[in-house]
């Protein structure tokens, strides 16, 4: 296989493992309101929100559309969760077994986030 091939595989993969946390957004609202900020009003809708623009850029990098602005939004929102969702859960976490999944959040989070952002780079 050649590296265009595998560059464009690596990527479909990557859009549909963001399409499908999009639908879990969708699918689990209620259950993950609890991990909105209590800053922002609205609960429930942010859910909605981010779910909405992670299955967006799942479609803009499958179908090559405005993928570098799609990869750098996609970037900046998983940056987002990292600092106002998983960060304080893991400095609030009681014991050291309770910081195990938000570290893994955490490190989740970064990486989808570099991926993104390469994406994004590689199709300037």
């Amino acid at each position: 296989m050649n590296t265009n091939t595998i560059t464009k595989i690596s990527q479909i993969v990557f859009a549909l493992v963001m399409a499908i946390f999009g639908l879990f957004h969708f699918m689990n609202a209620s259950a993950m309101t609890g991990a909105v900020p209590a800053f922002l009003p609205g609960g429930v809708l942010w859910v909605y929100v981010s779910g909405l623009g992670l299955i967006l850029a799942a479609v803009s990098i499958i179908t090559g559309k405005q993928t570098k602005l799609a990869c750098n939004l996609l970037g900046a929102q998983l940056i987002i969760f990292v600092l106002t969702i998983h960060l304080p859960m893991l400095l609030h976490a009681a014991d050291e077994a309770g910081k195990q999944g938000p570290m893994a959040g955490i490190l989740k989070d970064l990486a989808l986030s570099a991926s993104a952002f390469f994406i994004g780079a590689k199709s300037a």
